[in-house]
């Protein structure tokens, strides 16, 4: 949940730059509470080097801290004024962002979206991380008018995948699981030699690893996951570019 809701913020509030694609917001989203399209689990498309990139993130900012912001729970429920996002980390040269609002700070409740574009010669898997201001009203004090508090923080969650051609098809055409849901055993397709996989672990909702092995070839993998209880899980694939995930159902 911390990542879906964070997520949301990971491209949208970049400075602008005129030279960036344009993007609309999604209407279609526009009556979520909040959220991230596309989430931190399917993630952005890959790409090729020397090869103009551009794709659109649609978000829907929260009207008020939930738990996922504030574990503490002690400002749950308050009114959160804006969201900016003073930077992001980790995007390869040539690439960059901008969002639909040219001062990229978006007020609680507000649906936009973000355009991350650009150019760049180094393959790679890069993992962001994501730089927030957010503003909530707080009542510091019982009888007192209530206060705007900002506090900055840092999330991860997305990542852009670059591969040249020839190869890109591990990313373009990514890790898979079948069936889904699963009820005894999951198979886990489409790892290729070009990927040099060398792990996959099952985590739950929480991040906990239930299960894991070592990869020695390409042949499709199982898990047995008849112990296991009912539930929403991840499998992870660990391999020379980073790591694939892929969201399946337990019944």
């Amino acid at each position: 949940m911390k990542k879906l809701l964070l997520s949301s913020l990971v491209i949208c509030a970049g400075i602008f730059n005129t030279q960036a694609q344009t993007c609309t917001p999604g209407a279609n989203f526009a009556d979520s509470t909040y959220g991230a399209w596309p989430d931190t689990v399917q993630n952005f498309p890959a790409g090729l080097t020397n090869v103009f990139y551009s794709t659109d993130l649609n978000f829907k900012v929260p009207a008020t801290v939930i738990d996922a912001l504030d574990p503490s729970g002690q400002f749950v429920g308050s009114p959160i004024q804006s969201f900016t996002v003073t930077g992001v980390d980790g995007l390869p040269a040539g690439l960059n962002y901008a969002c639909n609002i040219s001062n990229c700070t978006f007020n609680g409740g507000a649906n936009g979206c973000a355009n991350l574009y650009g150019t760049t010669a180094t393959a790679g898997t890069y993992s962001l991380t994501i730089n927030i201001d957010a503003t909530v009203i707080i009542t510091l004090v019982p009888g007192f008018p209530p206060t705007p508090v900002t506090q900055g923080t840092t999330f991860d969650g997305y990542k852009v995948v670059i591969g040249v051609a020839g190869n890109i098809e591990q990313v373009i055409a990514p890790v898979t699981v079948s069936p889904n849901p699963a009820m005894n055993e999951l198979n886990i397709n489409g790892i290729s030699p070009s990927m040099k996989a060398s792990t996959i672990s099952i985590t739950n909702i929480e991040g906990k690893v239930v299960a894991s092995k070592s990869v020695s070839s390409s042949a499709a993998q199982s898990f047995d996951l008849s112990s296991m209880k009912a539930g929403i899980y991840f499998v992870n694939v660990y391999h020379t570019s980073g790591v694939e995930t892929v969201k399946f159902i337990k019944e």
